[in-house]
């Protein structure tokens, strides 16, 4: 429960840590890190704390939910030190970041939303090999697919690139075991346009390869509609946590002596 407090009502630090379940050690620490500003001292040398410090540590426990516990401490530090530009500007990053975040997810969802259905299944179809027979037979059984000459066509893109997408661990073409030729099975034909809408979006190969393996962990794009809900979810939970965390943060600007007057 939080208390009404006095401007000039002395607090211990018991006091601060009970309205938020932390231990009378973590309030120290929190002091000691910046994040409260100094406590003062009774003629025994024992810490004092004011309304001013229960509302710091309130605007701390606030934003870490949205900017994280080291930005958050970065944050009040820089509040604490007079530097408030600083801290807005820690601020500004949080959110830019967060945008970005909102940006990756949209073009994820609108890779996903490229890949017709029944567009990998028209492009994995048996593919003829150079002398005109497919790959839909071989020693080895029946052995469905597009070669990468045919598939790099298709996406009007070169085959080296294909292949350094390859290397870069986005797609794991099998090979035809009477020729060597790559050949990408349905799994491969849509990893390689989950691959090419991203990048077409600007994404680097190193962003685009965890998410290109979060399909092929959920066992296609279906399932991976689950963990993209959970995404927008967090990212909605992190804007509302800046919210709230702003919140807090005004109102300690507001009562902090050594900030500037907003009036």
């Amino acid at each position: 429960m939080v208390r009404n407090l006095q401007n000039g009502e002395r607090l211990r630090p018991v006091d601060l840590a009970r309205e938020h379940g932390l231990s009378t050690q973590a309030v120290r620490n929190y002091e000691e890190a910046g994040i409260l500003p100094a406590a003062g001292r009774t003629a025994s040398g024992y810490r004092t704390y004011t309304s001013l410090h229960a509302r710091a540590l309130r605007a701390f426990l606030a934003l870490v939910p949205g900017h994280g516990h080291q930005t958050a401490t970065s944050i009040m530090r820089a509040v604490n030190e007079g530097q408030v530009d600083t801290a807005f500007r820690l601020i500004d990053e949080s959110h830019a970041q967060l945008l970005d975040d909102r940006r990756t997810l949209q073009a994820v969802e609108n890779a996903l939303r490229d890949l017709e259905p029944g567009s990998a299944e028209r492009e994995s179809a048996p593919a003829s090999r150079p002398g005109g027979s497919t790959s839909g037979s071989t020693s080895d059984g029946t052995f469905g697919g597009t070669f990468i000459g045919p598939l790099a066509e298709k996406l009007g893109i070169r085959p080296a690139t294909l292949r350094k997408w390859e290397r870069a661990g986005l797609v794991r073409p099998r090979r035809d075991p009477l020729t060597g030729y790559r050949v990408y099975d349905e799994a491969d034909v849509r990893d390689v346009r989950l691959a090419h809408q991203l990048r077409r979006g600007g994404y680097l190969l190193e962003q685009i390869a965890p998410l290109i393996d979060q399909v092929r962990a959920a066992g296609g794009l279906e399932p991976l509609e689950g963990a993209l809900r959970d995404w927008h979810g967090r990212l909605s939970a992190r804007s509302r946590a800046m919210l709230s965390g702003a919140a807090e943060l005004d109102s300690y600007l507001r009562d902090s002596p050594d900030q500037p007057s907003s009036t």
